[in-house]
């Protein structure tokens, strides 16, 4: 295991319970990737293809139309994005953009599959740790849309 990627793997919200033999499968699987200043990271309808640990600065999850993007959730350190990179077929939903210099540990939606399928242990805490990020996101997405309609949840 990289001891960068180890570690940043062994601090991380997300990953915080997992066993070693599955951290030290993440991080065969995981590699740093930075991003400037209101760079997008992933376009909506796009193709997912990389599953994200955020490590430092933060980034929008935004719903666009051609004619205005609203921010449904702003990431911290210690979040995830890139969830439909675990779904075959599956287009982003959201827009990602970096609010700042940003870090994060990028793993391949495609290898982080397989590795789940290959060890069912790891595939069930991935899978439950990314349906509660979905659940979160629903949440969000649902509190900006009745902000923006007047209604108070």
């Amino acid at each position: 295991m990289t001891l960068g990627v180890g570690a940043a793997l062994r601090n991380h919200t997300f990953c915080r319970g997992l066993s070693e033999p599955q951290l030290e499968s993440l991080a065969a699987l995981a590699g740093e990737a930075s991003f400037r200043e209101n760079e997008v990271i992933l376009e909506e309808g796009q193709r997912s293809a990389a599953f994200y640990l955020l490590l430092s600065g933060s980034v929008t999850v935004e719903l666009r139309t051609p004619q205005y993007a609203i921010s449904v959730q702003a990431l911290e350190p210690g979040s995830v994005f890139g969830w439909s990179a675990l779904l075959n077929d599956q287009d982003t939903l959201f827009r990602v953009r970096a609010r700042e210099a940003t870090t994060a540990l990028r793993i391949n939606g495609a290898a982080l599959q397989s590795s789940c399928r290959k060890d069912p242990a790891l595939g069930f805490e991935i899978l439950y740790r990314v349906l509660k990020v979905v659940a979160g996101r629903v949440r969000s997405t649902e509190m900006r849309f009745a902000e923006m309609c007047g209604v108070r949840l």
